[in-house]
């Protein structure tokens, strides 16, 4: 199995915990991942500017096309932008206006290169499968675990083909479930994490991180998600939220690679632990006896 990996903005800046699990759980399971030198995806700019966000997709899917391989991504948003920019862009009239951009800035031009493009869990699930996960588990996890899904992993529903339900969506769970933890439901789940506001309200935005934390405390072992912006929100954030409010949460939070990293019996050193905010020790020694 190979694949060109799209790393995006924000997994290298500041959430380098999650690509350096995804990369050895890759290795792994016997995955391969190359590294082409993809740009922005353009998510950021499309409240702003359309078209020159979709340009921007558009060059990081010709630059994919070069290379007969689909494409997985760890950011929810990034995957949803590069799957937008490949039905939007059917629409003539569109492709002509990011043409423009792009003959003009780059000298080149998109001619509806599809790619395909695969969020990294969609792909553990869909296409590498749970039963070949489970056969690799060599360390089952007896943790209870809460997921979260996010904003962008299967939404919205026309762009991701049937896989999972978009208000509903339990691929994330069944994922947990295959390195032997409990994934426990609760009220919330796939509420938003509260990063999407953050430039436009922080006090609305920690609000809406808070309320997940507070239904968490105390019953679950972690939080896993699979988005570097609600790493962000739920890891990096949750130590500001009880300096701020005095109130001691302590739920690790993982990146579903790290937890199935566990399962498949790599040390946690390989797994990028090291630069997660919330402390994961006692986590780790009810994982390592």
């Amino acid at each position: 199995m190979k694949y060109q990996l799209f790393l995006g903005c924000t997994i290298p800046a500041r959430q380098s915990n999650y690509e350096q699990s995804a990369r050895r759980v890759s290795e792994s399971l016997g995955i391969e991942l190359s590294d082409p030198e993809f740009g922005c995806c353009g998510f950021p700019v499309e409240p702003v500017d359309e078209v020159k966000a979709l340009a921007m997709a558009a060059m990081n899917l010709k630059k994919a096309s070069e290379n007969d391989v689909p494409v997985v991504t760890l950011c929810s948003a990034c995957g949803e932008m590069l799957l937008k920019a490949e039905k939007l862009l059917g629409d003539e009239e569109m492709a002509k206006k990011v043409n423009a951009v792009l003959s003009k800035t780059l000298e080149t031009t998109y001619n509806r290169e599809k790619p395909e493009v695969l969020h990294f869990a969609r792909m553990l699930h869909q296409v590498y499968g749970l039963d070949k996960i489970r056969e690799k588990v060599k360390r089952p996890l007896s943790l209870k675990v809460a997921t979260h899904p996010g904003c962008h992993y299967v939404r919205p529903k026309d762009l991701f083909a049937g896989f999972d339900d978009p208000e509903y969506p339990r691929s994330l769970d069944e994922l947990v479930e295959a390195t032997g933890a409990e994934s426990v439901d609760y009220v919330g789940k796939t509420d938003c994490c509260g990063g999407s506001l953050l430039a436009v309200d922080e006090k609305v935005s920690k609000a809406m991180t808070r309320k997940k934390l507070d239904r968490l405390k105390g019953k679950v072992d972690a939080l896993v998600l699979i988005c570097p912006f609600c790493g962000i929100m739920y890891d990096k954030y949750q130590r500001l939220l009880e300096e701020e409010t005095q109130t001691k949460y302590g739920i690790p939070v993982l990146y579903y690679p790290q937890l199935l990293g566990l399962a498949l019996g790599l040390d946690p050193d390989e797994l990028g632990f090291d630069v997660n905010s919330v402390p994961v020790k006692e986590l780790l020694e009810k994982v390592i006896k």
